[in-house]
């Protein structure tokens, strides 16, 4: 599913146009992305958890040479998903 679909399939459950529902949907999004960046976690009960996590520095290989090189630490997002959310999927 992508963007566009989602949007539709929200619009017609909440009988709200899509037009609407995008704009929700672009403002919900940017508030995780910023609240994530800012070093908040994002809750979302029965669907799961928004962080930031910090990935370490490491050694790794050009897989054209073989030559290691070394990667630098980075911040990364991670999602965890919450009980309700991976039972479900079972």
């Amino acid at each position: 599913m992508n963007k566009a679909e989602l949007i539709e399939k929200i619009s017609k459950e909440t009988k709200m146009t899509k037009a609407q529902t995008e704009r929700m949907l672009d403002c919900t999004l940017d508030v995780i992305k910023k609240s994530v960046k800012k070093g908040d976690e994002v809750k979302l009960v029965g669907f799961g958890t928004f962080t930031k996590a910090k990935r370490k520095a490491r050694t790794g290989r050009n897989p054209q040479t073989g030559k290691a090189i070394k990667i630098p630490a980075a911040w990364h997002p991670k999602f965890r998903p919450g009980s309700e959310f991976k039972h479900m999927i079972r």
